[in-house]
């Protein structure tokens, strides 16, 4: 198309009748809005033209006062389903001799049960058929199941003392990520981007994998990396193996980089007009998430593109590495991310819910992931960004000591166990090959150091340089932050 057609086409858009109705109706309803509100609205108007002509947002953010940062850029594998503790690090030896026994009312203390198990007439331990035995120069236990992950546990600081409140999925992983159990806060990376901002302005600050290869067992929901009520620029951005990584970042069939950039511009004058209309900064935080994925369309494709990574690469994250979409592949793509400067990225791997067949879960779980998270950490530190690199793995919750329906040998499930469970982190921040926490002979109760999910969000936060309590944001006229009214640091694992 000329030039002069899209002047055309401009003038005739902004003076159309129908355009010039829209400004009527705007600024009338801005001049009822401002006038309602007196002097109050006079001082609201110079707010917003500051965040107009500033970038409000930022300026507040950046008078907030700072701790110096362990961590640049953070990666979160989020094992969803709840792995056991029993057949991953809380190695339990006691638990042979008590095959079978139903579990002490002295170790329960009348804590609540799911509906799964609550009617069990009894509540029969079951020991790990698993073996562990001790690795590294820390003789940290890990069982037989993630020989790979036992390689590089020198490198871990394993806590083996995390507990919540939440006892079922949804509202579990929805603590976890947001900080609380109902929907609608924003997610870590979300908090991460607004206060922090991005370092690549050509990728979103926050990003997110979901394994293709796992066990849809429980559901994923995009709200558990939404922005809550942060602007919208702030929300994770899922990528997904296959044509269109990111959804409806491609042209449509039969429209080019150019018709999309005229496009650009008239939606950029139409948000400019509402904008100095309105003050929403939200109209802002969308054309700026126009402008990114006019720039991601270049940047996206390179990103994903791993046909440049050497075969030895492959090698160390497993023989699933090479099927874009899996978690091994995942692993590497998130290792491209971080190169690039991505602040938070968040994997997601389903599948570990084993209410039943727990042995032929966990032993597939495993084989899926155990090799390429190693390779992870061992890649991130032969490349220098372990050091400011912080790696986050767990799940929701644990799994009881007893078993829920049927058991025998090589055969039985464990259901939710919210009291205690283990995750790990590594590199910034964080002190490698230290076990911190204990749980009692039956993994059911924290006897030294426990670490809520409140704790950990503060924790991961003060690695990332933000004092938890003064990260909020104001909405319906309360300020709202991660750790909600609580959470303190882990003192005990900070380097």
């Amino acid at each position: 198309m000329s030039n002069n057609h899209h002047n055309h086409q401009e003038s005739f858009l902004l003076n159309s009748p129908a355009f010039a109705d829209l400004n009527r109706k705007l600024a009338r309803r801005d001049f009822l809005k401002k006038t309602a509100g007196g002097l109050g609205a006079v001082a609201l108007g110079s707010l917003l033209s500051s965040y107009r002509t500033g970038n409000l947002e930022q300026q507040i953010m950046d008078a907030l006062p700072r701790i110096a940062p362990k961590a640049k850029r953070a990666v979160y594998l989020f094992m969803s389903g709840g792995p056991s503790q029993f057949e991953t690090f809380d190695y339990k030896p006691k638990l042979k001799s008590l095959y079978g026994q139903g579990l002490p009312d002295s170790v329960r203390k009348g804590q609540r049960l799911t509906g799964m198990s609550a009617n069990q007439a009894i509540l029969p331990v079951i020991p790990s058929l698993y073996d562990f035995k001790q690795h590294g120069q820390s003789q940290t236990w890990v069982s037989e199941l993630l020989p790979y992950t036992a390689q590089v546990i020198d490198e871990l600081c394993l806590i083996k003392s995390v507990f919540t409140e939440q006892i079922n999925h949804d509202p579990a992983i929805t603590f976890f990520q947001t900080g609380h159990q109902l929907p609608g806060r924003p997610a870590i990376g979300a908090w991460l981007s607004y206060g922090l901002g991005s370092e690549n302005k050509n990728l979103p600050a926050f990003i997110v994998l979901v394994s293709k290869n796992a066990n849809k067992d429980q559901p994923l929901y995009a709200r558990l990396w939404g922005n809550g009520f942060l602007p919208s620029q702030h929300q994770g951005v899922q990528f997904r193996s296959g044509k269109d990584p990111v959804l409806f970042l491609n042209n449509p069939e039969g429209y080019d980089a150019e018709d999309r950039n005229n496009m650009l511009g008239y939606l950029k004058k139409l948000n400019e007009l509402q904008n100095e209309t309105w003050g929403d900064p939200e109209v802002e935080a969308r054309m700026a998430q126009y402008e990114l994925a006019f720039r991601m369309q270049t940047s996206v494709p390179e990103v994903m593109d791993t046909s440049n990574e050497p075969d030895e690469v492959f090698q160390l994250y497993g023989p699933d590495s090479r099927d874009k979409g899996t978690y091994a592949a995942n692993c590497i793509l998130a290792r491209k991310l971080l190169e690039k400067d991505v602040r938070f990225v968040q994997l997601y791997h389903q599948g570990w819910d084993h209410h039943g067949s727990l042995p032929r879960g966990m032993e597939h779980q495993c084989k899926q992931t155990d090799q390429a998270t190693a390779a992870f950490i061992v890649d991130l530190k032969r490349r220098g960004m372990l050091e400011d690199t912080l790696v986050i793995w767990g799940g929701e919750f644990g799994r009881t000591v007893y078993s829920q329906g049927k058991i025998s040998v090589d055969d039985y499930g464990r259901d939710h166990h919210p009291r205690c469970f283990s995750m790990w982190m590594a590199g910034a921040g964080v002190k490698p090959g230290i076990t911190y926490g204990e749980t009692d002979d039956f993994s059911y109760n924290i006897v030294k150091d426990p670490v809520h999910v409140h704790d950990f969000q503060a924790t991961l936060l003060h690695i990332m340089g933000i004092d938890h309590e003064q990260l909020t944001y104001k909405y319906q006229g309360r300020r709202f932050r991660l750790t909600d009214v609580e959470g303190k640091l882990v003192q005990g694992i900070l380097s």
